[in-house]
């Protein structure tokens, strides 16, 4: 957690914080900052609420605000703060006059009971009621879950009737989902206990947020988008190897019909009450990594400024953000706000945790790197980044100096933040420096790779040019399977690399700015509803495992019903 400054102590916790706050109904927000009527919004309680696809359809000739992306480097257990500086951001823009409002992922339930915590912000920078959000909010990932869950039911339904597709069972692609980090469900048998269960095979369980029908479901752009894209899903293949579609099995409508109310964005509120669309949740380390395409164009037809997320370091979250969202929408940021702390920069530099809070400018400059490569990327991109230094109360004059410098020789501002401990008082710098940028037009997006370049040099254009890889380790069985893809007519996808993302190389240990490392491609998965291609690298799983103390541990309800030990 984020500690406050020495200037602003305060030793509530986030969730007091959150538990002390006078919220405004939802239906007020909605109309005084949105202009959205009662009759459009959906309410779930007082305080959160979906607003409607049929108000969506109707503000789709008005024009778009300016799009920033908050992204950030790569993770420390020291901490960086992205979502608790979106939040921090969006509040400061609207204390300088500008109408603003925020676009975030929905947590997932697997970091909030395991390692991570949850995903509204901190200190007086949060989305509230901050317990619904973390925990099941609207219900959105319980539907996601179940339609992936009613897909995989129709396949061994299908197999057990008789199978007249054809289905190889040694072929399923398909895996069930769990919004739970859960080790033993990663390979499983199933259809155990005789034949009145139907025909044993292998399987197994991805989390939810790493799902198919998530990322469906953040890039649909309407109902009718949904449906085509749900149909599109490749479920297995037959002895023959032609692929078998979810269409085939006529499940589009049914898992369409599971994700009817949840497709409609979650608007909620800060703790300032600036609105908030909350609205997907795909994980960055092992999918896509954005909020749902639909809340953000949404957004951009009710704000003038709309400061969005991505997931995890620029590396992942920012480069999918860019070459798979923005290549599919045509949206393109106007400002890109690089979150950085003095502590994970001094992790990046060599130091422990424990030796964090003794000024160190030297590890601090070896850390740079790990700062100056995102930069240097975004810039690849054609976008214009500054830099937001989330203020821990140990930074030393000196170290903030040190950033500073060393971001002005980039051709960047660096701006000192403290919106955990003031809110969005304390990013007023950053978002006057984010207006400047954004309105100066400079930011102009070039996306890293072309539709037409085969899909393994897209993979080996992401390791060269954002990993700084000196390349890639495709085995044969991984090259045939991407040409397979390119032959059925996929290879004007793009990439989805899934991989670490505590560093640039596939070793979670080479902090920094590690150089000449190779990218192992361990395996390829074709999301042809999602429309894009899964590169697995390294030692990623794309079901995790809680830690030895999972978070759950801490996390109680008390004899009044508040919920405590949620972070």
């Amino acid at each position: 957690m984020h500690r406050p400054t020495s200037q602003h102590l305060n030793p509530k916790s986030d969730i007091e914080i959150a538990q002390a706050a006078k919220l405004r109904p939802i239906v007020d927000v909605a109309r005084e900052k949105l202009g959205i009527a009662p009759e459009h919004l959906e309410p779930y309680g007082h305080y959160k609420a979906k607003v409607s696809m049929d108000f969506i359809k109707s503000i789709q000739d008005r024009p778009n605000g300016k799009l920033i992306l908050v992204s950030a480097i790569n993770p420390t257990p020291a901490g960086e703060g992205k979502t608790t500086t979106t939040v921090g951001l969006t509040d400061a823009l609207n204390r300088i006059g500008k109408k603003a409002m925020l676009c975030i992922r929905e947590p997932s339930l697997g970091p909030c009971f395991g390692v991570k915590g949850g995903a509204a912000g901190g200190g007086y920078a949060q989305v509230v009621p901050m317990e619904d959000i973390n925990l099941h909010f609207t219900g959105d990932l319980h539907a996601i879950g179940t339609a992936n869950n009613l897909l995989a039911a129709l396949i061994d339904n299908h197999i057990y009737w008789g199978n007249p597709l054809g289905i190889d069972p040694r072929r399923i692609t398909w895996r069930r989902a769990l919004d739970m980090n859960e080790r033993a469900l990663r390979h499983i048998v199933s259809s155990l206990g005789g034949v009145a269960n139907g025909f044993p095979r292998e399987d197994g369980f991805d989390i939810v947020v790493a799902s198919e029908v998530m990322a469906i479901f953040c890039l649909a752009n309407s109902l009718d988008d949904l449906k085509r894209r749900l149909a599109n899903i490749i479920v297995g293949y037959t002895r023959d190897r032609k692929p078998v579609r979810a269409a085939d099995l006529k499940a589009q409508g049914a898992m369409a019909a599971l994700l009817k109310d949840a497709l409609a964005p979650n608007l909620v509120q800060t703790l300032e009450g600036t609105p908030a669309f909350i609205h997907g949740g795909p994980f960055a380390n092992i999918a896509h990594g954005c909020n749902s395409v639909l809340a953000t164009t949404t957004a951009l037809k009710l704000a003038d400024y709309v400061v969005t997320e991505c997931g995890f370091g620029a590396d992942l979250g920012g480069e999918k953000f860019l070459d798979i969202k923005c290549r599919k929408t045509g949206l393109a940021p106007d400002c890109v706000v690089l979150v950085a702390t003095i502590r994970a920069l001094k992790m990046h530099g060599g130091l422990k945790k424990e030796e964090l809070k003794t000024e160190n400018l030297k590890a601090l400059e070896a850390g740079m790197a790990n700062l100056q490569r995102h930069i240097e990327n975004m810039q690849k991109f054609g976008l214009q980044p500054i830099v937001s230094i989330n203020r821990f109360s140990a930074d030393t004059d000196a170290e903030i100096a040190l950033v500073k410098e060393k971001c002005k020789a980039l051709g960047v501002d660096a701006m000192l933040a403290d919106h955990w401990a003031m809110g969005g008082e304390g990013a007023v710098d950053v978002a006057r420096a984010v207006v400047k940028v954004a309105e100066s037009g400079k930011s102009k997006l070039k996306l890293l790779y072309p539709d037409d370049m085969p899909l393994v040099e897209k993979i080996r254009t992401i390791a060269k040019e954002i990993y700084r890889a000196k390349d890639i380790d495709v085995d044969r069985s991984v090259r045939d399977q991407l040409a397979l893809f390119e032959q059925m007519g996929y290879g004007r996808f793009p990439i989805c690399v899934a991989k670490t993302q505590y560093s640039f190389s596939t070793n979670p240990d080479a902090r920094g700015a590690p150089t000449e490392h190779i990218v192992k491609v361990r395996e390829v998965r074709l999301s042809a509803g999602a429309e894009f291609v899964v590169a697995i690298c390294g030692d990623i799983m794309t079901m995790p495992g809680l830690p030895k103390v999972p978070a759950a541990e801490a996390i109680d309800i008390g004899p009044d019903g508040r919920i405590v030990g949620l972070s």
